[in-house]
């Protein structure tokens, strides 16, 4: 039987959940389980069933995937797929507050404004396809472009919160804020260039 023909078993909610909450995990132990099941994934995923693995977090709960790779850095495979899921869900539950900050931002991150792809409109509207595109890069895709994608998001993200956060004090949340973001665009690159060296 041809592979595209295959059936695909689908991850099912209440596997990851169990796995991320039934058990008290050391430290090694967590991480080993956040790269095995980040890899699972990225290997169903690429192998044909993509385009249920898009909407993951909608179906098995984003609170199911932040116990298992919210701890993880965004540079590993597990920390890079959480970051991606976080970034569509936040452009969809957010989409006016993100357009804000991309406007904001991209006059002084051209060069990311131009690897995000976000379309001129840069409406919320288009904030949220540029998050689905991205989850579609990293299924069906290249993996590695569509981690290149989300950095130059966040590193736009993280300009805008600098340049509309309040002097002093104040602004002090906004600009920690950008520090993180421009954090996991630089872990995303590095996840980025670990997978070019070393893909699943």
């Amino acid at each position: 039987m041809p592979a595209a023909d295959r059936p695909h078993r689908p991850i099912r909610r209440p596997d990851l959940a169990a796995l991320a909450g039934s058990v008290e995990f050391e430290p090694f132990a967590r991480a080993e389980l956040a790269a095995a099941t980040a890899a699972a994934v990225i290997t169903h995923g690429r192998s044909g069933g993509s385009e249920s693995l898009v909407d993951l977090a909608d179906r098995v709960g984003l609170d199911t995937l932040a116990e298992l790779w919210r701890q993880e850095q965004p540079s590993s495979l597990p920390g890079a797929l959480w970051a991606l899921y976080l970034q569509r869900r936040w452009c969809q539950s957010n989409g006016d507050e993100v357009t804000r900050l991309w406007r904001a931002g991209r006059p002084y991150a051209p060069a990311d404004e131009v690897v995000a792809g976000v379309s001129d409109d840069a409406d919320p509207a288009a904030i949220e396809a540029l998050a689905d595109a991205v989850l579609h890069g990293a299924y069906l895709g290249d993996f590695d472009v569509a981690l290149e994608r989300a950095a130059a998001f966040f590193r736009v993200i993280a300009a805008g919160r600098r340049e509309t956060a309040a002097d002093g004090a104040e602004g002090e949340r906004d600009r920690r804020l950008a520090d993180r973001n421009d954090e996991v665009a630089d872990g995303l690159t590095q996840a980025a260039l670990s997978w070019r060296k070393n893909p699943l």
